[in-house]
């Protein structure tokens, strides 16, 4: 449930001190250095920022990624030293939604992807205003996710109801969506939860090709991980899944334990700074986007060990002076190129480092007990 009496006060902090690292639980999670590196980031966001708000890019995720960077570190749109730049990034968004509330303006294929991460964004950026035009904004699209929904809990690429959901990837983006809308105070479908949690678990996979649905006392006696589509894990999509299961109220699951054993294997080998060409376990944005909120939501002793690494590693990963000024304090994308990509990079980098703010109602405190008991009761 939403704590009215801390966003109130959250909002109230926010005016007073934008980019504060007061909520943090104590300098292991907020460091000078990644301080630093977090303004440099926004920075560089709010200088190559175009004039439509939208980083030379047509894909409303990515833009909507680059206003939660903002919102993240606690600048309001409209308000501040980058009020004009999250207003901006917000307003492209929300001008370029379809009748049908679909938010995507490139091919279709990218329908449900861009749709999940820019409808994820409004929400966000609904609960720390409470704009109206948000507000209309972000109850078509949550309807169109709804509408979409697969037969079987999952979604396609295309804003298309089908028998099948496509893969695990497309499922995270909706649940950060409708978690987010139920955070801010919107009605989600238990229904539409409901389903999509089987849809969730039916990507788990043992090493010997179990998903744990038939018999769970077997599969939790090997080790395994959430996969794309069935077939083989990545760090990637082991993050994914834990981000589904607790954004869903699933807290106890115990595929949870088990990806998070993939996830601080992989950190702890590998997140060192300088390895692989500055690059984390799996290379990209995308990845880190995920092991940072899977971390971040289990919190404990997980988050405790890990996230310093993971600080660290973006602090040390940072492009500084890098040749030219247009590229000083940047992160690469990875899987997108050019200014795109660099939008990509920059904004996730941002977003990790500025979550022990905990400014975002998705990073407060709080659990969706409601959901989580109207489920059992089905």
């Amino acid at each position: 449930m939403r704590n009215i009496f801390r966003t109130t006060w959250l909002s109230f902090l926010m005016v007073l001190l934008p980019a504060s690292s007061v909520l943090a639980e104590g300098d292991w999670e907020v460091t000078p250095a990644s301080e630093r590196a977090l303004q440099k980031g926004l920075a560089w966001l709010a200088r190559n920022q175009g004039p439509e708000g939208n980083w030379n890019s047509n894909s409303l995720g990515l833009v909507g990624m680059g206003a939660l960077a903002f919102l993240s570190a606690g600048y309001f749109p409209g308000r501040g030293r980058y009020g004009t730049t999250v207003q901006k990034a917000l307003g492209y968004v929300t001008k370029n939604a379809k009748p049908s509330g679909l938010l995507n303006i490139a091919g279709a294929g990218q329908d449900m992807y861009n749709h999940g991460l820019a409808a994820f964004a409004l929400g966000q950026a609904y609960g720390m205003t409470n704009n109206k035009e948000l507000s209309r904004v972000l109850d078509k699209a949550l309807k169109l996710i709804s509408n979409t929904q697969a037969e079987d809990g999952g979604w396609d690429y295309r804003a298309r109801r089908q028998g099948r959901g496509h893969d695990l990837s497309l499922v995270v983006m909706q649940a950060k969506a409708l978690r987010g809308a139920m955070d801010s105070g919107l009605e989600v479908s238990p229904e539409v939860v409901g389903l999509a949690i089987q849809s969730v678990r039916r990507y788990y996979k043992t090493r010997s090709g179990k998903n744990g649905l038939s018999n769970p006392k077997a599969a939790m006696l090997e080790a395994g991980q959430f996969t794309y589509n069935g077939g083989g894990g990545t760090l990637a999509m082991a993050a994914a899944g834990v981000v589904c299961l607790q954004e869903f109220g699933q807290y106890g699951d115990w595929r949870i334990g088990k990806n998070l054993d993939v996830i601080q294997l992989a950190i702890g080998k590998e997140a060192v700074p300088g390895s692989r060409n500055g690059r984390l376990p799996g290379g990209d944005a995308y990845t880190l986007y995920y092991v940072g909120q899977a971390l971040y939501q289990v919190g404990g002793k997980r988050w405790r060990e890990s996230y310093p690494k993971l600080r660290d590693y973006l602090v040390a990963s940072q492009m500084i002076n890098a040749g030219e000024a247009a590229q000083n304090g940047l992160w690469r994308g990875g899987r997108v190129g050019g200014l795109p990509g660099d939008l990509y990079g920059t904004a996730v980098a941002c977003f990790i480092l500025a979550m022990p703010n905990r400014y975002l109602p998705i990073l407060q405190e709080g659990k969706i007990d409601s959901i989580a008991n109207k489920l059992k009761k089905k």
